[in-house]
C-alpha cells in the first residue's frame, strides 16, 4: 500500500475491465509502465462486463514495477491480484447498497484474502452528463457549483474515519471536478487524508489545476480509450503536469 501512497502527487491510469479485456489491459499496462505514472487503478461501475481478476493479473505481468489498486464498483469485482483495494463508500449518494451492503458482501473475500484496504469516501460531482456511476447506483451527483456541500461531505467521511476521498466527475464527463471543489475538500481533509480526483481530465492544463487545488492523485482513463491507444508524448505531458 505504501508504494502507491508514497508516490503522491502523481498520475494514475484507470483500466476498466468492462472496456478492456485482459489481453488489451496487458498491452495498455506495458505501454504506460515507463511513463512515470504513480500506478494503475482497475475498476468499473458495471458488474456484468469483464473480469477484474484476469485484468489485474495481465497488468501485473506487463507492469510488474507499478503499484496496482482496485477501484471496485461492487464486491463482485474483488481480486487478490492487486496491492491495495480502495474500500469505497458512495457518501454523496443515499443508496444503502453502496453505503454499506457491498461492504458486508466483501467481508468473506477479505477474510480469505487479506489484501490491504484504504477506506475511501466516494463523492460524485456533476460533470455535465449522466455517467455510468449515476445510472448504475441510482444516485445523483453533487452540484459542481457548491464546493461547500462537497467539502461538508468530505469532512463527514473523514470524521467517520475514512482515510481517503475520491472526487469523481464520472467516466467521459464533459467537464472535470472544478478546482474550487477540490480546494474546499483539501482544506477540510488536511494533509493526512489522500485525495483522488478523476473524471473528464483530458489535458495537462486540467491535470495541473487539479494538482494545484490539492489532489494527491489525478486519475485518467477515458482519455486513453478515446485516442485508441497510448500517445507517449501526451501521456508524458500529463505526468509532468501532475508531478512536481
Amino acid at each position: 500500500m505504501s508504494g502507491l501512497l508514497e508516490a503522491r502527487p502523481g498520475l494514475l491510469v484507470l483500466i476498466d475491465p468492462a472496456r478492456s479485456a485482459a489481453a488489451e489491459a496487458g498491452v495498455l499496462a506495458r505501454a504506460v509502465a515507463a511513463s512515470g505514472i504513480a500506478g494503475i487503478l482497475i475498476g468499473s461501475s458495471f458488474d456484468g462486463a469483464g473480469d477484474s481478476h484476469d485484468v489485474a493479473l495481465a497488468v501485473r505481468e506487463n507492469a510488474p514495477a507499478l503499484p496496482i489498486a482496485l477501484f471496485p464498483g461492487s464486491a463482485m469485482q474483488l481480486t487478490d491480484a492487486v496491492d491495495l483495494i480502495l474500500f469505497l463508500c458512495l457518501v454523496s449518494g443515499r443508496n444503502p447498497q453502496y453505503l454499506i451492503e457491498e461492504h458486508v458482501r466483501a467481508v468473506p473475500f477479505l477474510r480469505a484474502h487479506p489484501v490491504p484496504t484504504l477506506s475511501t469516501g466516494y463523492i460524485l460531482i456533476d460533470g455535465g452528463r449522466v455517467t455510468s456511476v449515476e445510472a448504475v447506483t441510482q444516485t445523483r451527483p453533487l452540484p459542481a457549483d457548491k464546493p461547500e456541500l462537497a467539502a461538508a461531505t468530505a469532512m463527514a467521511a473523514r470524521l467517520i474515519g475514512m482515510g481517503a476521498v475520491y472526487l469523481d466527475a464520472g467516466s467521459g464527463a464533459e467537464r472535470p471536478v472544478p478546482p474550487a471543489v477540490i480546494r474546499a475538500c483539501r482544506e477540510v481533509l488536511g494533509a493526512e487524508a489522500v485525495l483522488f480526483v478523476g473524471g473528464g481530465i483530458r489535458t495537462p492544463a486540467q491535470a495541473t489545476l487539479a494538482r494545484d487545488a490539492g489532489a494527491d492523485f489525478v486519475v485518467i482513463g477515458s482519455m486513453l480509450e478515446q485516442t485508441g491507444g497510448v500517445d507517449a508524448g501526451r501521456l508524458a505531458a500529463m505526468v509532468a503536469a501532475v508531478t512536481p
